[in-house]
């Protein structure tokens, strides 16, 4: 069995893998609602799944994965399980502390829910002017739309829509039932006319949680995209191991 992530090392395993690297992998995510068709875990399961794969290629150990995140605005689903910024973003910092005093100095973020990422950005700057540590954050809907080759058209990669759904659905098919799944177009109020800006809860623009296209969803499609995104970190990590950052 190749080990993959830190909570399968003995200390004295990790002992041995910290005095030779200095370079982790932290996934995180969300439990919040993916549509009537999708698992909560949608977010923390992908990126985990994500970042074993990547290690298993790369040897770069993974993390344990951070499984809730700033997620307040999908609370009216039954489920959803949310931080508030400062918590989540002091309890990421604290985690990369741990690492640091083990000699970590590059830390690549999967993350697996945009709401997450104004705060891991501000956590970022704050490693780095704190201990010169390098934090990447990566989304993987960002790296699939490089080379996404029109495997999915625009109003299939919302929240919960086709793309999400078949990624979930190959790496596990049977906590998806694509039955349940409705297409829904979000809707927009009034007030964005004005071009003016407002914070809105999922259910103020869509009773099924669902943003878009999702019907089309397929583990084939999943697959594609899967490989693609595992073949984009592996470059962005290849990067990060032949950096050198200034003080």
């Amino acid at each position: 069995m190749v080990k993959t992530s830190l909570a399968q090392l003995s200390w004295v395993e990790a002992q041995k893998y910290f005095s030779e690297n200095d370079i982790v992998i932290l996934p995180i995510g969300s439990t919040e609602q993916h549509g009537p068709q999708n698992p909560l875990g949608t977010d923390h399961l992908i990126a985990e799944k994500i970042a074993e794969k990547v290690s298993e290629k790369t040897g770069i150990l993974s993390m344990p994965v951070i499984p809730y995140g700033v997620s307040r605005h999908h609370k009216h689903f039954p489920g959803t399980i949310y931080v508030s910024e400062n918590i989540f973003e002091k309890y990421v910092e604290e985690v990369c502390t741990s690492l640091i005093r083990y000699g970590v100095s590059k830390i690549l973020v999967i993350n697996g829910h945009g709401g997450n990422l104004s705060s891991l950005i501000k956590v970022s700057g704050e490693l780095r002017e704190k201990y010169n540590v390098f934090m990447v954050i990566m989304q993987w809907w960002s790296l699939s739309s490089i080379k996404n080759l029109g495997i999915f058209k625009g109003d299939e990669r919302y929240h919960a829509g086709a793309e999400e759904t078949s990624l979930i659905m190959y790496l596990y098919p049977s906590l998806v039932d694509l039955d349940k799944a409705v297409d829904e177009k979000p809707k927009k109020l009034s007030l964005s006319k004005y071009n003016v800006y407002y914070y809105t809860y999922t259910r103020d623009i869509s009773e099924s949680g669902v943003h878009g296209r999702v019907r089309t969803a397929s583990k084939e499609r999943g697959k594609k995209v899967f490989d693609i995104i595992v073949e984009e970190t592996i470059k962005i990590l290849d990067e990060m191991r032949n950096l050198r950052l200034s003080r």
